[in-house]
């Protein structure tokens, strides 16, 4: 297992080399994924999953198989609702470039203007200016407890990852982050990290409402995301999360512990009904297929309801220049909201150049080539195959091939 979750989410993005065309039917593209989908479900490597694809605003796949629980032989429907995890990011972003594009902040504010009290130093000592682009591109130089030792400084805290139900409130997290040392220098490295949920409070701040209320109103309102929230309404229509293992997936208890690099990534499915939880801007949502593709291709098209033009554009261009995320993903950069493709040669990709895209560790991921005019989400209940797993690269070969 990777050391750092840059890694493990990217390699989910890769595949082999090809070189991109305009699809040519809708079956030649359901076959080749109803194929991986199948041999996915019988090999036991996922329990169920939602898969749709669309090219040019026009859905080419859009198909539910497995189950949504297995123990009560609930089969998977295309209205079933996922624990999103780190897909959350994204709907966070665009809400604060909205507000940008509003005036309401600026990306090269310090986020001490919304947050006096949240000052993390350097191992020195030293206070460092953080801003609210350094939060959205990854350069804060802040951490994920689940990306260190156990007896890392996080750890030692009590830091929340968003995932698990402690039961604490978000000013209490934020104020554990805010004492542990920052890893470098702010704006001269990239860690993936828990800047999401810092950048979730600088909304509340500069909106003056709660998150669960400013991401309604700035980007799912907008985008008739009916089912896409911090607490699920429609508690029978959510997936049961499994977790990998042999000879099948294991469902996961009120508190799983799944082995991840030095770590663990610690799950507490039952957070998605608690309304008393604090919104985890980085991992807190829940959502459809269907809503999601909605915001992607609101991103893909550069729909003005939610981002100015100009905004919509940055989407697609790296924040690092020509640099590489660190952490060993050769061909991928970081742009605003996700990972960007900066290299498929390198990558050993089958997207064009520009494609960003990201995953959540519950079991999913997405992508958007606009070269391609492709979207395509992928949300599993099973983790980490559906992220990290043969099956998402299994997925992407089957739709790339049919542009051959």
């Amino acid at each position: 297992m990777v050391k750092r979750i840059g890694l493990g989410l990217c390699l989910l993005l890769m595949g082999h080399a090809a070189l991109a065309a305009p699809l040519p039917k809708e079956g030649a593209v359901g076959e080749g994924v109803d194929r991986v989908v199948s041999r996915a479900i019988a090999e036991n490597r996922i329990v169920g999953a939602v898969v749709v694809v669309a090219q040019n605003g026009k859905v080419l796949y859009d198909k539910a198989a497995g189950l949504a629980d297995r123990e009560d032989r609930l089969p998977m429907r295309k209205d079933t609702v996922f624990r999103l995890a780190s897909m959350t990011k994204p709907l966070v972003a665009v809400a604060a470039l909205r507000l940008a594009d509003q005036g309401l902040l600026r990306l090269d504010d310090p986020v001490t203007k919304w947050l006096p009290d949240f000052k993390p130093r350097t191992a020195d000592g030293r206070v460092q200016p953080i801003t609210i682009r350094h939060r959205l591109t990854h350069t804060s130089g802040l951490n994920y407890t689940l990306l260190e030792a156990g007896d890392g400084p996080y750890h030692r805290l009590g830091v929340s990852d968003g995932l698990n139900d402690t039961g604490m409130s978000l000013d209490e997290n934020l104020s554990r982050i805010a004492r542990a040392p920052l890893l470098f220098v702010p704006g001269t490295s990239w860690q993936y990290s828990l800047a999401l949920d810092v950048l979730g409070r600088v909304i509340e701040k500069a909106t003056g409402q709660n998150l669960a209320s400013a991401i309604r109103n700035l980007v799912t309102g907008p985008l008739s995301m009916n089912d896409t929230e911090f607490t699920a309404s429609h508690p029978g229509r959510l997936a049961t999360p499994y977790a990998d293992a042999k000879p099948v997936p294991v469902r996961m208890t009120s508190l799983y512990r799944l082995p991840f690099g030095l770590s663990t990534v610690d799950f507490s499915p039952a957070r998605a009904f608690n309304r008393n939880a604090y919104p985890s801007g980085g991992a807190g949502m829940v959502g459809t297929a269907a809503d999601y593709l909605r915001f992607l291709e609101a991103v893909r098209t550069g729909d003005t309801a939610i981002l100015k033009p100009e905004t919509s554009r940055a989407l697609f261009e790296s924040s690092m220049g020509t640099r590489y995320i660190s952490g060993g993903e050769p061909g991928w950069g970081w742009a605003l909201i996700s990972a960007i493709l900066l290299d498929p040669e390198v990558a050993k990709s089958p997207q064009n150049r520009g494609t960003i895209g990201w995953g959540g560790v519950y079991g999913s991921t997405w992508w958007v080539d606009r070269t391609a005019g492709l979207t395509v989400v992928i949300l599993t209940n099973t983790a980490l195959e559906g992220m990290l797993g043969s099956f998402t690269s299994e997925v992407k070969r089957a739709v790339y091939d049919a542009l051959k």
